[in-house]
């Protein structure tokens, strides 16, 4: 029994043969469409924080301090306006630009389906790594499962993962058609086995964990923090992996975290390229990693000069698509996303959906709205941003009962606080879950379990996303002829200055 303890504890340091090396491990997750800096209106001594290009030069110039370093990052790259316009061309082109040493595959980089991924995905002059996505029904990977990455002698094998919660219930069916999803702890584990004698350090890239909440100042809000449980549960299952770099949660670590029976290191960013994390490393042979320092580093764009070249590759990307900059509006105050609670963006998206739709509701999951919208001139690729889904909006007829459950299922928070339009109600979120609805009206009428109610939302949604399986019970009764994205911006252009509703829909009355 003690030689088995022992041997949990060592690491896949063999190479080293007696040398002690230090190692600086950078990484990110889930920067998605946040291509220029964004308003820090949650931080009182930053004005703006993030952007590519800020991003690339406070890496270079922390990258031009250390000896020996590799660059990664835990998925989710497409999203945006810029990124659709390209097919996902332009992010791969950017991080290669970087210089990211490996990536892991996140949901998101589904989003134009996955023929369209590996299409892009070729342009990557780096390891685009995924272990556990399969071709459905066979034994033949969908991508690399892993990289073994060398620089000054020092070898470390990078694994791709994803969670089977993201693959199932955060990328469109449509868009994974033909692929299928195997748990990643015991791949990973055999992947560790066949290599670690190989290697110095065993790194996992992960998108997994709760979906993030789609939420700017989450960093300051713990409410909304989702964790990292399916990271801590993999790095305490599997011998011999040293660093997990996770996504998909955006929760969050200014320190990464050691497990405490593994001795693994688990690092997460809070996504959107507001920080880049930097994990400096001891290492000696049959010991386990020493963190010797690790912190997140703040995206400042007050005091960081862009890089040059990687705005000439945002500029160039955007004068070949001159519709994005067309002004289609303006916007009265900001547009603010919230993931628990409601938000006046949400509320305007829902309300929008409804009138063009003459549904009796609107509804929107939280998760959809990926930037907050600056008070003043609206263009195309702020609204693209905002919501950069190809998808259009469809009309169901559901029963009053299937509507309960929805409310009931949305104020669990599994992804977060529905956005409403139609519907006002009051609730208890310290009530048993499944009973927590205290009264609702659907216009100015009660709701009534055996009355049939019409309710727009996304595509994603009625097709049961974000596990919203009750609505797929409903009988679809219209879609959009267009994208939904176009009917916001159709909508915006017709009414040209936008008001953004106040909040105070749905009344929780434990908080009152």
């Amino acid at each position: 029994m003690p030689g088995a303890f022992l041997s949990f504890w060592i690491l896949s340091t063999s190479n080293l043969l007696g040398q002690t090396r230090e190692v600086t491990l950078f990484y990110t997750n889930d920067i998605e469409s946040v291509y220029d800096p964004i308003q820090a209106y949650w931080i009182d001594s930053i004005d703006r924080v993030g952007g590519f290009p800020q991003l690339a030069t406070l890496i270079h110039r922390e990258q031009s301090a250390t000896e020996l370093s590799f660059l990664f990052d835990a998925g989710d790259i497409f999203t945006g306006a810029l990124s659709a316009a390209t097919e996902g061309r332009l992010p791969f082109d950017i991080y290669s630009a970087i210089g990211y040493d490996a990536m892991a595959m996140g949901n998101h980089e589904f989003e134009y389906g996955w023929e369209k991924l590996l299409e892009s995905a070729q342009r990557a002059r780096f390891p685009f790594l995924n272990a556990n996505i399969f071709y459905e029904g066979t034994d033949i990977n969908f991508a690399q499962q892993y990289a073994i990455l060398e620089r000054d002698g020092f070898r470390v094998l990078v694994i791709g993962v994803m969670g089977i919660e993201a693959f199932h219930n955060t990328i469109f069916k449509g868009h994974r058609r033909g692929l299928e999803v195997r748990d990643p702890i015991p791949i990973v584990q055999a992947l560790v086995n066949r290599m670690q004698d190989e290697v110095d350090l065993v790194v996992a890239l992960t998108h997994q964990n709760r979906s993030a909440p789609m939420q700017s100042d989450k960093e300051v809000d713990p409410e909304v923090q989702r964790g990292f449980h399916e990271d801590y549960a993999l790095a305490g299952a599997v011998h011999g992996l040293d660093v997990v770099f996770g996504g998909h949660s955006d929760h969050g670590l200014w320190e990464p975290v050691r497990h405490p029976l593994s001795g693994t290191l688990v690092g997460l960013t809070f996504g959107q390229g507001k920080h880049l994390g930097r994990l400096h490393l001891r290492l000696r042979e049959n010991e386990v990693a020493e963190m010797i320092e690790g912190e997140l580093l703040t995206v400042n764009a007050d005091t960081l000069p862009p890089d040059p070249h990687i705005s000439k590759m945002i500029n160039e990307a955007r004068s070949q698509h001159p519709e994005l900059i067309r002004v289609i509006g303006q916007a009265n105050v900001t547009g603010y996303r919230k993931y628990y609670r409601e938000s006046n963006l949400g509320l305007l998206v829902a309300d929008i959906l409804r009138e063009v739709s003459e549904a009796d509701i609107g509804w929107m999951n939280p998760g959809s709205f990926r930037a907050d919208l600056d008070p003043g001139p609206i263009t195309v690729e702020e609204i693209t941003n905002l919501y950069p889904f190809v998808d259009k909006w469809e009309k169901v007829e559901i029963a009053g009962s299937t509507l309960r459950q929805m409310l009931e299922y949305s104020f669990s928070l599994s992804y977060g606080l529905a956005q409403l339009s139609g519907i006002t109600l009051q609730y208890d979120s310290k009530a048993p879950a499944g009973s927590r609805l205290i009264a609702a009206l659907v216009g100015s009428e009660p709701l009534r379990d055996d009355r049939r109610y019409t309710l727009v939302s996304s595509t994603y949604l009625t097709n049961g996303g974000d596990d919203y399986q009750m609505v797929t019970k409903g009988k679809k009764v219209g879609v959009s002829s267009r994208l939904l994205i176009d009917e916001l911006i159709n909508y915006i252009e017709r009414k040209d200055e936008i008001k953004l509703p106040e909040v105070g829909r749905q009344i929780d009355v434990s908080k009152e």
